[in-house]
């Protein structure tokens, strides 16, 4: 599973450093460390990871803003990004998914149960990756290999999550789908997230391309619109 696969882990607690390396590449993952946000970033730029475990509580610059950093990153478009953190309060996680979190888990960190989590998030990933198709609809243009939305001449950096919320709907016209259906298609039932998660991501949808294609069915869920 692990393959070419390259992780990096930014945390500032040298001890979870070295854990998570050890088990990561025991497990055949390249990895890369960093002790604070800001190399976190810098790292990232070169080493261009296929998921990044990112600590919410750091020094200097944390992972809520390190997150926010990197998901403007072109090239990280295609990451997942996991934060690790002992914060539980229901607001850290809404600021996690806020700027572009894909999971959230908990410390202490238990190796077996990461590399698990890991495990399955690249299963679903390759699951996912089907043949060359775009979606046009009106003057929106949604290129699922290319990872590219583009509206008229404008194109836009859709974070992983974003973009798959976005394309889901879009090969679904038409059809209403609730939060959790939502949330069990893109995220997976191995993550645990809240159903207002959902609600985050369709509102920087609607900031990016308009609120014109995706519709609010009160008390039901979302549904895009065919013209």
């Amino acid at each position: 599973m692990s393959g070419n696969k390259k992780i990096l882990v930014v945390d500032d607690e040298e001890d979870i450093l070295d854990l998570l390396r050890y088990n990561l590449e025991k497990e055949g993952y390249q990895v890369k460390v960093a002790e604070d946000g800001i190399k976190g970033v810098e790292i990232a730029k070169t080493f261009v990871p296929d998921l990044i475990l990112l600590d919410i509580m750091m020094p200097g610059q944390d992972g809520v803003e390190t997150c926010r950093q990197m998901r403007e990153l072109s090239e990280l478009s295609g990451t997942f990004i996991i934060f690790l953190t002992a914060r539980v309060e229901e607001y850290s996680e809404v600021a996690a998914f806020e700027n572009g979190a894909d999971d959230y888990l908990t410390k202490p960190i238990k190796p077996r149960a990461l590399m698990s989590r890991i495990n399955a998030i690249f299963r679903r990933s390759k699951k996912e990756i089907d043949t060359e198709e775009k979606i046009n609809v009106g003057d929106l243009m949604i290129d699922k290999q290319g990872f590219i939305v583009r509206k008229n001449e404008t194109e836009f950096n859709f974070p992983k999550k974003e973009f798959e919320l976005l394309y889901f709907l879009a090969k679904h016209p038409g059809k209403v789908f609730s939060r959790e259906d939502l949330l069990h298609n893109i995220w997976g039932s191995d993550v645990y997230v809240l159903t207002r998660t959902v609600d985050v991501h369709i509102r920087k949808v609607r900031e990016k391309i308009g609120d014109g294609y995706i519709s609010t069915i009160k008390g039901v869920g979302y549904k895009f619109e065919l013209d």
